[in-house]
C-alpha cells in the first residue's frame, strides 16, 4: 500500500460555500497511480469546514449559506466568545456542524464520487485568510 500526503493552501475565499474539488485533485497527482484506495481531506481551522454536495447548480451553495445563517445566527445574546467579531462564534459552531474532513474512495486513479458531487470549502468567516488543507491519499 502506498501513502501520499501534501498540504494545500487555498487562496482566500469570501464567506459562503465554494467548490474546491479540482484544487484538491491538482494538489495530489499521485491519485492517478492508485487503483483502489481512499482520499482524506482535513482542514486545519476551527472556523471553516468541508463537505461534499451538489457540484452543478450554484444556487445549492447559496441556499446552504442562507440556511446555516438561520440555524446559527450572529449576535445571539448568549454568545460569550466574540473577540474577533459577530461572525466568530457562529463560524466555530458551523464548522463543528459541517465537519473538518471528508473521505472519498479512489478507483482506477480517479475520485469515485457521483457525477453531481463536489468537495466544498465552507467558509464561515466574513474576512478569512487562505485556508490550509492536509490532503492524504493511500491505496494500491
Amino acid at each position: 500500500m502506498e501513502f501520499y500526503q501534501t498540504e494545500l493552501r487555498l487562496s482566500p475565499y469570501k464567506r459562503g460555500f465554494h467548490l474546491i474539488t479540482d484544487e484538491i485533485i491538482n494538489a495530489i497527482p499521485e491519485i492517478k497511480g492508485i487503483k483502489m484506495g481512499m482520499l482524506q481531506v482535513f482542514i486545519k481551522h476551527t472556523s471553516a469546514s468541508l463537505t461534499i454536495n451538489e457540484n452543478a447548480d450554484p444556487t445549492v451553495r447559496i441556499d446552504f449559506e442562507s440556511h446555516m445563517n438561520v440555524m446559527v445566527p450572529e449576535n445571539a445574546p448568549y454568545y460569550r466568545h466574540d473577540y474577533e467579531g459577530s461572525d466568530d462564534m457562529p463560524a466555530h459552531i458551523k464548522a463543528s456542524l459541517m465537519g473538518a474532513s471528508v473521505q472519498i474512495p479512489i478507483t482506477n486513479g480517479r475520485l469515485n464520487i457521483g457525477i453531481w458531487q463536489g468537495v466544498y470549502l465552507c467558509e464561515h468567516r466574513n474576512r478569512a485568510g487562505g485556508r490550509m488543507l492536509v490532503v492524504s491519499a493511500f491505496g494500491n
